[in-house]
């Protein structure tokens, strides 16, 4: 396949994973940020989620993260996310994650979890913007959270089901990209070069 790019970007909290403001409010959309219609967003955050957003003008490379092909059907193409959670995780919570957890859409997918320390997050971390709720009573904790599939916000609602509210929501990493040290608001154009193109299942 010809030469083909993506952008990776640090989408902030409030701004709209779409050019269009469909809503007809003060929303901030992505048109704020980019200039380029042509871009399509290859798997969406929702406004009030943080962090790695990718857009592409490459059809292919768009289905190949959000629908990756049966030829990469091995390389099971995660989402990572950094969840402040309201609450201490136990280690039965932690498995019940793990395991999967049954929501009003069905049961998830196991997913890869672990509880980490704000001090060893993989990025420095920005201030949100409002910040969030905070209740001196009850502690809060950080989770790396791999889930391998995409149902509505879903990160949430798992970890609601097992008692641990989220609190603020970063995705890290799609597809083998990563967030790295990109800034809030900034972002990255990545020219995809044979090997990342046979990561993601495309011919070249």
């Amino acid at each position: 396949m010809s030469t083909s790019s993506l952008i990776l970007f640090n989408k902030p909290y409030g701004v709209q994973s779409q050019f269009r403001n469909d809503s007809n409010n003060d929303h901030t959309t992505l048109s704020d940020y980019f200039t380029d219609k042509s871009l399509r967003v290859a798997g969406r955050l929702d406004a009030t989620s943080e962090g790695l957003l990718i857009l592409t003008d490459d059809g292919r490379v768009n289905k190949a993260i959000t629908h990756p092909p049966k030829a990469n059907a091995g390389r099971k193409q995660g989402k990572t996310y950094l969840v402040q959670v309201e609450g201490v995780p136990t280690t039965e919570q932690l498995d019940m994650l793990r395991r999967g957890v049954i929501l009003k859409d069905g049961k998830t997918l196991p997913s890869d979890i672990k509880h980490i320390s704000e001090e060893t997050l993989p990025m420095p971390l920005w201030p949100r913007n409002p910040p969030i709720r905070e209740r001196k009573s009850v502690p809060d904790s950080w989770l790396m959270l791999t889930i391998y599939e995409g149902k509505n916000r879903q990160v949430r609602r798992m970890t609601a089901h097992v008692g641990l509210p989220c609190l603020r929501l970063i995705r890290w990493s799609v597809a083998g990209f990563e967030l790295g040290d990109l800034a809030v608001g900034e972002f990255v154009r990545i020219h995809l070069n044979n090997e990342r193109c046979q990561q993601l299942g495309l011919t070249t």
